[in-house]
Order: structure tokens, then sequence, then C-alpha cells
């Protein structure tokens, strides 16, 4: 009878969350089919080397050049639109001008536009007979099949993720409290600095992150603009595309586990850095 009572009790008073077993089951089961399966195959392929195999790939010059690259640039492409995004957002949400609407289309371009033809349009841009790049030539600066260059691309790509995070935001932000810092005679750089970047830190780290992850694998619209010099200019993900070709599966899986590990661990201490911030707030 208990047990009757129990089920009886259970059926007058249902679950806050119906539904919640099959849809965990399904999320968990979605999950492992399109994320997890095809990351624990691409961790087990590499072993397949032995330990010292896999170091052996890892620790190649070529390899630690490419990565220093792959991480470097996207982090500095990624600071670059931490600093530029929130100036663009800001533009696009307070102010009213002439083409605003085209410019805030603009902003998703790269989002629409094939990441090679992005990266042809790159290289014909900075490279020394481009509009850009012949000028900065007669200066001796070089952008195109530079490092440079590479970070202008991976700045190009990354842009649309900083602003699209910080505009809704910006569009809910108050303005009183900007009015009583002016009020109490803040400048408008204080207000700024101390109202308003403070509110829209964890939506910019967000972005940041979001602009890293994508630069870190990014492919198709850098290989144009760096001319793939071994040891310079050439990117992990190309390296692992020509490993790849070779028919060196194990090698390739290498890099992309090292790839792997090492975004996973960057974009963790974003989150947590970013979780940390607005329990302070």
């Amino acid at each position: 009878m208990s047990t009757i009572g129990a089920v009886a009790s259970r059926w007058r008073n249902p679950s806050a969350l119906p539904g919640f077993g099959l849809s965990l089951g399904f999320t968990v089961f979605y999950l492992s089919i399109i994320v997890l399966v095809p990351i624990a195959a691409l961790i087990i392929r590499p072993w397949e080397l032995g330990f010292s195999g896999f170091w052996k790939v890892i620790e190649d010059p070529r390899v630690l050049a490419a990565l220093r690259l792959s991480f470097g640039g996207a982090a500095i492409a990624a600071a670059i639109n931490a600093v530029t995004g929130p100036i663009v957002a800001w533009v696009l949400v307070r102010y009213s001008f002439p083409g605003k609407r085209l410019l805030d289309a603009l902003i998703d371009l790269p989002f629409a536009l094939p990441t090679a033809v992005a990266g042809i349009a790159l290289s014909q841009l900075y490279s020394p007979n481009g509009w850009i790049g012949e000028p900065l030539s007669h200066l001796g600066i070089r952008i195109a099949y530079t490092p440079i260059g590479v970070i202008i691309a991976l700045t190009f790509i990354g842009l649309p993720f900083v602003v699209r995070t910080l505009q809704p935001v910006l569009n809910d932000l108050s303005r009183e409290p900007e009015e009583a810092a002016a009020t109490l005679g803040a400048t408008r750089l204080q207000t700024i600095f101390r109202v308003v970047l403070p509110a829209l830190l964890p939506a910019l780290l967000t972005g940041a992150t979001l602009a890293f992850a994508r630069a870190v694998g990014e492919y198709g619209s850098v290989i144009f603009i760096a001319g793939n010099l071994p040891m310079v200019s050439e990117i992990a993900p190309l390296l692992i595309i020509i490993k790849l070709e070779q028919y060196d599966y194990a090698s390739a899986a290498a890099i992309g586990v090292v790839m792997l590990v090492a975004s996973f661990f960057v974009i963790l201490a974003l989150n947590l850095l970013q979780s940390w911030i607005g329990k302070r707030q």
C-alpha cells in the first residue's frame, strides 16, 4: 500500500520539470555522438605512435612554431577585438547616423563570407602591390606573408563575435548610472571606465573568448595572406592538413590533440575569470 500511495502522491504532484529525464537523456546522447565520440577518437589516434612518438611530433621545431603563431596570433587578435569591438558596439547602439543599418550589416560579413574569399580579399589588399600594402611597403612595412598578416586575418574574422555579444547588453544597459556619475562630477572617461565598462566586462570576456576560439582553428582566411612559410607564417591548422596529405594521420591527430587541450584550458580560464567577475559584481 505504501508503494501505491507513493505512486499516487507522485501522480498528484508532478515534477516541476516535466520531461527532464527524457530531455537530459537526449542531450547527453546527442552531445556524445556529435562531440564526445569524435573528440575521443582524436585523442586515441595519436597514441598508436607511443608516448615517445607523440612527443617527437610535438617537439618538432616546425610544429612548435606553428602552434606559437596560431595561439599567439589568436590571443593578439582577441585582445585587439576586445578594444575595438566595444567601440564599434557603442557607436551602433548609442548613436543614430546615416548609413547605420548598412554599417550594422557589414559587421556580419565575416560570418557570411566564405573564409577563402575573405583570405583572397585580404591578401589582395595587403600584398606589396595592393591598395593598402603598396603604400605601407614604401614605408618599409610588410603585411602580407608575415605573422602580421595572420593577425589581421584573425582580427577580421573575430570582430563580429565581440560586437554581437556586447550589443544586447548595451541595449539593456540603463543610462541612469551614467547620468548620476555625470551629476556627481565624473568626466566622460571616468564614467566609461568606472560605470559602463564594469557592467560590460562579463559580456566582453565572452565575446573575446569566442573570437579567440574561432581564431585558433581558422584556416581559409589565413592561408592566402600568411604565405605559409615554415617557421615564419605557417599556422597549425595548415600543418595538420599537410600531415593528412602525407597520410600521416597519427601526427596530424597529435597536433590536433595539443590544440584541443591548450584551447580547452585557455577557454576554461577565461570562463572562470568571467564567473569570478560576475560574482564580485
